[in-house]
This record gives structure tokens, sequence and C-alpha cells, in this order.
């Protein structure tokens, strides 16, 4: 069996987390393979919602196995807040999660560095969310980081000559903080990660492919944000593109199948960086107010523009995608006119390619597609949907070169039409 792989195409906030929940009967093993806790996914089903930041969403299948890959990097406090509110629920997590021992621990000075950093950093600031995330993988990198597996070994002298490294660092930036209070839900953390079993993630995962389980890699933020190939330096720290996949979980690139690309009907974007379609006026406020555009785990609105094709082929094209779903299809029911854009103007030159700085400025080159004007909330099959809307779906396929296999027409799980069967 191959590992298929699901992940955002724009710059996060696709909808993820609904579609890994939608595809995950089909699957026995759920993964997550990079990133942290600044990437919520929200899943709505039976009238509840849930926002899950580090626990893979499969985790709501009582028969799957959800894994934490060795490319996520997890800070204990989140993560106990996580499993203590989806224990209420009345999921037992320990029966259904495994935990990569491989995967880096964010320390409590993690968070104290990121907001350090961006401080220092003024008018320049990247607009991270203050998880840590950034400090963290730089410690990965450098060779000073702290894994969930030294929790088994020598854990107390590798964490305090971390902590101490890092306190010489918030020193140089007259840094003032309260890090006993911060060590105390992080520890608790610790004692919650040691109820679950840590694992050789890379043996665990390879052998569920000898053994015929299909298993489905889930990405966190969007292609858009991948440290080599997003829109540099507002980006985040890890490769979310497929190859990311191949190295957060330890799979060959041989075993990696299909490659599901997720991208909303429009685009959005949170926090700081260039955003060609972004709309500043009430077009843009409308798609915020009907798609609740608000971050997950951060609340922070999210700024909102037509869709950008040219962003959208250059994800399709790095990553490998064999087929697309497209979400929030509803939000742009009540529009008159849907435009996308197909090209950028850059110095005066049409470019239809990505540049190497978006930084430098890119007009967007829109066409115009008639709208809908229909509700298509309560809609279960293409065969309900409006000629307008078909027509730009045929678009869409049509200039990705890829099919739509799923189009989301909602928040909640039923609000979910498949085009294709495999």
């Amino acid at each position: 069996m191959k590992v298929d792989v699901l992940l955002g195409l724009q710059w996060g906030d696709e909808g993820k987390g609904k579609v890994v929940d939608v595809l995950t009967p089909d699957y026995d093993l759920i993964t997550r393979f990079q990133g942290g806790p600044n990437a919520g996914h929200t899943l709505e089903f039976e009238g509840k919602k849930f926002v899950l930041r580090s626990i893979p969403s499969g985790i709501f299948q009582g028969d799957k196995i959800n894994v934490i890959g060795n490319g996520v990097v997890l800070d204990p406090a989140l993560f106990k807040a996580e499993v203590d509110a989806l224990e209420v629920s009345g999921h037992p997590l320990t029966e259904r999660l495994k935990i990569s021992k491989k995967a880096h621990l964010i320390l409590p000075t993690h968070r104290l560095l990121d907001a350090a950093y961006e401080s220092a950093k003024g008018s320049g600031k990247i607009g991270t969310t203050g998880k840590g995330i950034g400090p963290t993988y730089t410690d990965k990198v450098s060779r000073n980081g702290v894994r969930v597996g030294d929790i088994l070994h020598n854990f107390e002298e590798k964490y305090n000559i971390a902590i101490a490294r890092h306190k010489g660092i918030l020193k140089q930036y007259n840094f003032e903080y309260d890090l006993p209070e911060l060590e105390k839900n992080w520890f608790e953390g610790i004692e919650c990660i040691k109820r679950f079993e840590l694992i050789d993630s890379e043996y665990f995962i390879n052998d569920a492919i000898k053994n015929e389980k299909k298993v489905l890699a889930e990405g966190a933020q969007g292609t858009m944000l991948d440290i080599d190939f997003g829109s540099y330096p507002f980006v985040t720290s890890s490769n979310t593109i497929c190859a990311g996949a191949c190295t957060g979980l330890g799979v060959a690139p041989g075993n990696i199948g299909e490659v599901y690309g997720i991208f909303k009907a429009y685009c959005t974007r949170v926090g700081s960086g260039p955003f060609p379609t972004e709309l500043f006026s009430e077009i843009g406020d409308n798609m915020r107010k009907i798609g609740f555009e608000f971050g997950s785990v951060t609340g922070r609105p999210r700024r909102c523009g037509w869709i950008d094709l040219v962003a959208l082929k250059y994800a399709v094209m790095i990553n490998g995608v064999t087929q697309l779903i497209m979400m929030k299809s509803d939000v742009l029911d009540s529009f008159e006119t849907i435009k996308a854009c197909v090209a950028y103007k850059i110095d005066g030159q049409e470019v239809e390619q990505f540049p190497f700085d978006l930084n430098d400025g890119a007009e967007p080159i829109f066409v115009d597609l008639p709208g809908w004007k229909t509700d298509m909330t309560n809609m279960q099959s293409e065969d309900e949907f409006p000629e307008e809307f078909n027509n730009y779906l045929s678009f869409l396929e049509e200039e990705l070169e890829v099919p739509i296999k799923i189009v989301s027409v909602g928040p909640d799980r039923a609000q979910t039409v498949i085009r294709y069967q495999n």
C-alpha cells in the first residue's frame, strides 16, 4: 500500500481537518507530519465543534490509529489541554493515539524566545502565532533540540541545558518573563504525554505499509507557507509540501500514493506577508463574515481575497497533486460576480509563474465569471449544483489540469459532495 497525502495549497486554513475526518473511514492510520499547535484544524459534526492543534483529525473515528510524526513539534502544556478537552467529550485518546519519540518538544522558553524575536523585529514582524514553533525548529536544525524520546533518557539534564541556553539568549534581549508559571503547566503536560505510547514512528508506519494498511498523512498550514517554496520570509518553519511527508514520517518517496490538494473557492491569509488578490473592500469584509474567517487557534481575523490561480498552479506542481478538494464553496453563494487571478503584472510585464520574491509587488490580472446566486448548503449531489457553479468548477479544472474530487458546501461533515469515485 501507499501513503496518501492530504495538504493545503494556499496560505493555510483551507479546511484540512474536516476533509481528513471525511476521508478517515477509508484509512487505517492517520498521521501528522509537520507543524505544531499553531495549526488549528476545526471539525464540526453532530452539532458539536472541535479544534485540534497537534492531534490528527482522525481521532474521532473509533477504530483508527493516529500518529504524531517525527516532523511535528509538540507543546506539552497545549497538548494536555487538547487531550483534556477531547476526553471530556468522551473520546478515549490513549487507545487511538501514538507519539513519535523523534518529535521535538516546544520548551517553555521557546515561546518566550518567539515573543522576544518578534518584538525585536518591530515593523518587520513575520506575524507568528507566538507558540514557539520557529525557535523549536531552529533548535532542531542547530542540533540543540529536546525530543519526546528524551523524556525516557536523561531528561532532566537535557532540559536544564536547553533552558540555560535560552535564558542566555533572552538576557541579551532584556526580555522579562515568569518561567516558573510556564513550567508548572509544561511539566503537567509531560506527565500527560507519558500516558501515551511513545514509538519509533518510522518503523511503525513502514510496517503498516508492508502489512497493507491504508495510511493518510495530514499536513498543517499550507503550501504557500512552506519554508523553501512559500512567500519567504513570511512563512512557517517546516516543509508543508508533499515532500515533507517523507521526512516528517520516515516514508520513502516511492511509497507516496494519492496527493489530495485542498483549496478554498477564494483565498485567505493570516498575519503579515504579500497577498496579491487581497480585497480591502466591502466584498472582502463580506467573505470574512460569511466564511467566519478567524483563526481557530489564535482568533485572528483572516485577510480575504479572490482565488489566485498563479499561486495555486505552483502549489499543484510542487506537490504533484493528483486530486483536488474545494472548500467553502457556499461562502460565494451570494456574489454576483466571481473573480479569478490568472496572471500577475510585475514591472509592467504579465507573468504566469510564481515569482522568486512576491514581496516585490505583483498586481493581479483577473477574469470575471458569473456567480451562481444560489444557496448550496443543503445540496447533497453534483446534480443539484447550479450551472454557473459547474462552470466555475470546469474553469478551475481546465486551469489547474487536475480533477476536483470533493466539493464542500458547508462546515459540517455531512455538507460534503463527492464528485468522482476512485
